[in-house]
């Protein structure tokens, strides 16, 4: 069942939807209903342009502000802050930030429900520290955790503060 995280400005919206594998299947619904999962490498391929036009860790930052507080639930402060930041950044780029961020945000509330998942929300921290402190390539960062057990992840967080 369709459950909106975030309506998008034109007409647009980020929702969980049943997936493969759960319930928590994060979708882009444009708004003529077509509908698509985002791709890891999508957004930190966007994140990692629209960074380079802006102040050493602006877009980073930005990040933490949302992640800090995220939890198992959509909590409509997280959103105000979503749309607050969105107006810090160039008329160009704001409607795919907002899209991203809404997106990076359900998945981050995604992890958060998964049962079995230890890492949670700290998984995608990793991906965007990598892509945008490390300089990795986006499609380096999404594959990263790829086959990796989570003590070896989390052995990697701890010292860069994830």
């Amino acid at each position: 069942m369709e459950r909106v995280v975030k309506k998008l400005r034109h007409d647009r919206k980020v929702v969980f939807d049943t997936g493969r594998f759960d319930d928590w299947c994060v979708y882009v619904v444009e708004k003529d209903g077509r509908r698509k999962a985002p791709f890891d490498t999508s957004y930190f391929t966007d994140l990692k342009n629209i960074a380079a036009h802006y102040p050493q860790d602006k877009v980073y930052h930005d990040f933490l502000k949302i992640y800090k507080n995220t939890d198992k639930n959509i909590d409509p402060t997280i959103l105000k802050i979503i749309d607050e930041r969105v107006t810090t950044y160039k008329p160009e780029h704001q409607k795919i930030i907002e899209q991203w961020w809404a997106v990076i945000y359900a998945g981050m509330i995604a992890e958060e429900n998964k049962q079995f998942a230890i890492l949670k929300k700290r998984i995608k921290h990793l991906g965007i520290y990598q892509v945008l402190k490390l300089g990795y390539s986006s499609d380096k960062a999404a594959n990263f955790s790829k086959g990796k057990k989570w003590r070896e992840l989390d052995a990697i967080m701890k010292p860069l503060g994830i």
